[in-house]
């Protein structure tokens, strides 16, 4: 049995969505393969626009160079920072325009 969603499944479901925060939680979950718990947990300034990367604190790992919460070294296939236990995870530039629609959404509500 099927335990996962399609891509197709999950633009159905995300077109599904009425407001901006749901379609967002649903790429995010999607793209970003992280829990419900990590998503529901991100802060903005877990979110770095520039590079187009989010930091998923460890809940229950961030795949870059260097950690950017401890500066530990991490080895191009680490998932998760060993020291400080950090998840690091890309971004799509679609991703990142919806985060900056929601929290403009949220700064300035109509």
């Amino acid at each position: 049995m099927k335990t996962y969603l399609e891509t197709e499944e999950t633009e159905q479901l995300e077109n599904t969505a009425i407001c901006l925060r749901d379609k967002l939680l649903i790429r995010l979950l999607a793209r970003l393969g992280c829990r419900i718990s990590e998503a529901l947990a991100l802060q903005v300034g877990d979110i770095d626009f520039a590079r187009r990367m989010v930091t998923i604190e460890h809940l229950k790992s961030r795949v870059k160079f260097t950690c950017p919460i401890c500066n530990a070294r991490l080895g191009k296939s680490h998932a998760f920072c060993p020291k400080c236990g950090m998840r690091l995870v890309s971004i799509d530039t679609e991703v990142g325009r919806l985060l900056k629609n929601v929290l403009r959404e949220q700064a300035y509500p109509s």
